[in-house]
C-alpha cells in the first residue's frame, strides 16, 4: 500500500484501488480553490496511472463535504463577473475530471454532504451512503443556483427531483437519497467498507478495457455529451448569480449569521 498526503487530501493505493480522501474534517471537508486543484490533479494522476483499476472518493469526519468553504464564500462575495467565471470553471474541470475519468469511481459517503458536495457525489459512477447521512442542494436559501454541478447531479437525480430539491433547498436523507438515484446503497456506518470493497473488486475482477470502454458507452448512449458549451453556460450561469444583488445579499447574510432581505 502506497500513501501520499496534501494540506488537503490524502491519497493511497491499495493493491488496483486509488482511494482519494478528503482530509479536513475541521471544516466538514468543504472545498476552496485549493482543495478543487488538487482533487482535479488526483483524477488526472489516477487516469493516468497504469495500476489503478478503480478510484474511490472518500472523506473522513462527521461530514463527506459541506460545499463551498466558508473563507473562500467571503473572498468570491468581492469577486467581479470575470472572476467568477475563472473561480467556477476551476471548479467545472474538476468536477469533469470525476467524471470523464477513465477508471470506474466510487463516492464513499461517510456523512453529510451539502451544495456542491453532492455534486462530488453525482460526478462520481456510484455511490455508497450510510443510512444517517443527510443531503441538501442549499444554494437557493444563498440567493445562488448550483449550475456548475447541475449536469452531474440532473442526470444522477433525474429532472423530476431535481425540480424539487433545487427549488426548495429541503434537507433529505440516505433513504430519500437511494430512491432518487443520486446514491445505488445504503448502509450502516459499520458496513460501508464491506460494501465498497464489494464494488471495488467486482470492478477490478472485470476486463479493464471493457470497463473503460463500458463506462465511455453509458455517457455516449444515456446522455448529452457534457461538452464545452454546456460547461461555459453553467459558469456563466453561477458567475452571473452570485454577482446579482440577491446573490450578494445571500452570500453576506450567511456570512454574517443574519436573515437575508427576502426574508425580513
Amino acid at each position: 500500500m502506497t500513501t501520499s498526503a496534501s494540506s488537503a487530501l490524502t491519497v493511497s493505493t491499495q493493491g488496483a484501488v486509488r482511494t482519494i480522501t478528503l482530509n479536513r474534517p475541521d471544516v466538514r471537508n468543504a472545498f476552496n480553490d485549493t482543495v478543487i486543484a488538487e482533487l482535479k490533479a488526483a483524477f488526472d494522476a489516477a487516469a493516468q496511472a497504469p495500476d489503478v483499476r478503480c478510484v474511490v472518493l472518500a472523506a473522513v469526519g462527521p461530514a463527506f463535504c459541506a460545499g463551498a468553504d466558508l473563507n473562500w464564500m467571503r473572498r468570491m462575495a468581492d469577486y467581479t463577473r470575470d472572476e467568477n467565471l475563472a473561480d467556477a470553471g476551476q471548479l467545472a474541470a474538476m468536477l469533469r475530471a470525476i467524471y470523464e475519468c477513465p477508471k470506474p469511481t466510487i463516492a464513499r459517503v461517510q456523512g453529510d454532504v451539502f451544495a456542491g458536495g453532492v455534486g462530488l457525489v453525482a460526478a462520481c459512477d456510484m455511490a455508497v451512503s450510510v443510512d444517517t447521512a443527510t443531503y441538501c442542494l442549499s444554494e437557493v436559501k444563498l440567493g445562488l443556483i448550483p449550475a456548475t454541478i447541475s449536469p452531474y447531479v440532473i442526470r444522477a437525480m433525474g429532472a423530476r427531483a431535481s425540480h424539487r430539491y433545487f427549488l426548495t433547498a429541503e434537507r433529505f436523507n440516505a433513504a430519500e437519497a437511494y430512491r432518487v438515484g443520486l446514491v445505488h446503497e445504503v448502509v450502516n456506518a459499520d458496513a460501508l467498507d464491506a460494501k465498497v470493497a464489494e464494488l471495488t473488486q467486482a470492478l477490478v475482477s472485470a476486463s479493464p478495457n471493457a470497463v473503460r470502454v463500458c463506462k465511455r458507452l453509458v455517457q455516449d448512449v444515456a446522455e448529452r455529451e457534457i461538452d464545452a458549451a454546456l460547461v461555459a453556460h453553467t459558469v456563466a450561469g453561477i458567475a452571473d448569480i452570485r454577482a446579482s444583488a440577491e446573490g450578494k445579499e445571500g452570500v453576506q447574510s450567511f456570512l454574517q449569521k443574519r436573515k437575508p432581505s427576502w426574508l425580513l
